[in-house]
């Protein structure tokens, strides 16, 4: 495996890790935002 290979292989796996944080934070709000329209929907 030369450098280059290498050094992209590295950048592409952390664009993957913060992605998979990012789309697991916008689940939790899209939660919360369900949760309070439920909510305000049985009063």
């Amino acid at each position: 495996m030369t450098k280059l290979t290498a050094a992209i292989f590295l950048i592409a796996s952390l664009f993957a890790i913060s992605a998979c944080n990012t789309i697991e934070g916008v689940g939790r709000d899209v939660e919360s935002v369900g949760d309070t329209v439920a909510d305000e929907a049985k009063d």
